[in-house]
């Protein structure tokens, strides 16, 4: 029976102070860097090796023994003409010390020279070290584990610096040849077309410090540095929005700006009843933020959508308003993508070919054939829109309500007296009213519809509104430029 307290004795490979003997370990060898004689120990230098140096000395023992010549007298001074101050960090890392960089251009200069002299523990280290850079005309040192989440990684760092500094077998791929003087220079790793100062506040929330964002100027600077860096993820924690629970619905709502929305956030909700089995919202979580979704509430602003109404349409009795919602340039693409990822969640096959692809009769696109809601299965070019008592309506800067009898004729504005221009406006819109959305906050509403491209339609819901009835509204409302 064996002894209780008897143990195996652990081999070379599992003692982790363990210096392998490529060297013998109690030999002086030495090492001229440039103008600066070092002597190293054997065991210094077999503690990270093979390397070059390794390599070096036990060729010149081989020799010795092959031909009976005495060791000490065949050692002969190794000579490179490198940095002998980058190597004093280095023999000292040979001699068991951590060395760790002190800013951008010390740390490539160690590992240019770690690569150099073939040092695998060295490179490893410094491979796994922080990253060092300079952003404008400040260093930065950034621990890696400040890019360990998945919104913020890959990016610029990672992915550039992964590149750059590769394993040390692909970096200098010549280290082996005969003759190979010195590594290829490398420049020390910088930004210097940013601000550090926004940068230094990025590094401050991606430690997982609350945002204070001063004001939409300053907003606007830490988002266009969160996408030039590639921080989706603390891109979309600055993204302007509103979280909030909506009692009076029973649900958690949020608040986005039409531009925000990426296709990975929207979601459908299904919300049957028996009138309508396919009635549904469409909800949005922040992609790498929010762990549940929200109801959407889509803000759209810049004065890029027009409503449009007819007599019937308007609902004096205290109704709902039906109407028509048209959008105007960007918008209009914004609008007609998100409605085709919505038709994509609800399982709905494409109604036309992808806009891009239509080409006129010439092989030329053009204008006409941009992305529009009328391109997609949910709408037509005119999206339905619903305005319900609950909605907030400010109209030519005066609150409105449906069945404001004495607000109609301002949208309406017929007036067969009026000059013929005005006139035409009218006809052309066949009897409508119209109004201009200054900004505008809608729900995305899906239900189910007869005789439509698909079984079911998207519709916006008003929740609050800035209109324009007129020219003249607008026109009140603009500033001088003397203030």
């Amino acid at each position: 029976m064996a002894n209780p307290q008897s143990f195996e004795p652990t081999t070379s490979t599992e003692q982790p102070n363990h210096i392998p003997k490529i060297l013998p370990h109690e030999r002086v060898f030495p090492i001229q860097i440039g103008s600066e004689l070092f002597k190293l120990s054997g065991a210094s230098i077999s503690s990270d090796a093979p390397s070059y140096f390794s390599q070096y000395f036990r060729c010149q023992l081989q020799h010795a023994e092959d031909n009976g010549i005495d060791a000490a007298s065949a050692i002969r001074t190794l000579y490179i003409d490198r940095d002998p101050a980058t190597f004093r960090d280095i023999s000292l890392h040979l001699q068991g010390y951590h060395v760790r960089p002190r800013d951008s251009t010390h740390f490539v200069r160690l590992f240019a020279d770690a690569q150099f002299y073939s040092l695998p523990k060295l490179v490893s280290q410094l491979y796994e070290e922080s990253i060092y850079t300079k952003i404008g005309q400040r260093e930065f040192q950034i621990p890696r584990n400040l890019f360990a989440d998945p919104g913020n990684s890959p990016n610029f760092f990672s992915l550039g610096f992964a590149a750059f500094f590769s394993e040390s077998d692909s970096l200098f791929p010549g280290l082996d040849r005969k003759g190979l003087l010195r590594p290829p220079s490398i420049a020390p790793p910088a930004v210097p077309g940013r601000s550090a100062d926004v940068f230094a506040e990025l590094l401050h929330l991606l430690r997982g410090y609350p945002a204070h964002v001063r004001d939409e100027a300053h907003r606007a600077e830490l988002l266009r540095d969160c996408r030039y860096f590639h921080f989706k993820g603390l891109e979309q924690r600055l993204i302007p929005h509103a979280i909030s629970f909506n009692l009076a619905r029973g649900r958690a709502e949020i608040v986005l700006r039409l531009r925000d929305i990426l296709k990975s956030g929207i979601a459908i909700a299904s919300e049957p009843t028996a009138a309508d089995p396919a009635a549904a919202w469409v909800d949005y979580a922040r992609p790498f933020v929010d762990e549940t979704a929200h109801e959407l509430v889509l803000e759209i602003g810049g004065e890029s959508t027009r409503l449009q109404f007819t007599n019937g349409g308007m609902g004096l009795g205290g109704g709902e308003v039906d109407a028509r919602a048209g959008f105007v340039g960007e918008t209009g693409v914004r609008v007609a993508k998100m409605l085709e990822v919505v038709a994509a969640k609800l399982n709905l096959p494409p109604t036309v070919q992808p806009p891009g692809l239509l080409m006129a009769d010439g092989g030329e696109s053009t204008d006409s054939q941009l992305a529009t809601p009328g391109n997609t299965p949910l709408s037509g070019d005119l999206v339905k829109v619903v305005l319900g008592p609950e909605a907030s309506v400010v109209l030519d800067g005066k609150p409105w309500a449906p069945g404001a009898e004495e607000l109609f004729g301002q949208v309406e504005g017929v007036d067969f007296e009026s000059p013929p221009r005005k006139r035409r406006r009218v006809d052309t819109l066949g009897g409508t009213g119209e109004w201009i959305i200054k900004t505008g906050q809608w729900r995305l509403r899906i239900q189910g519809v007869k005789n439509g491209k698909a079984a079911v339609e998207c519709c916006l819901v008003a929740v609050k509104l800035d209109a324009l009835s007129s020219e003249q509204g607008r026109n009140v409302d603009r500033p001088f430029l003397g203030g």
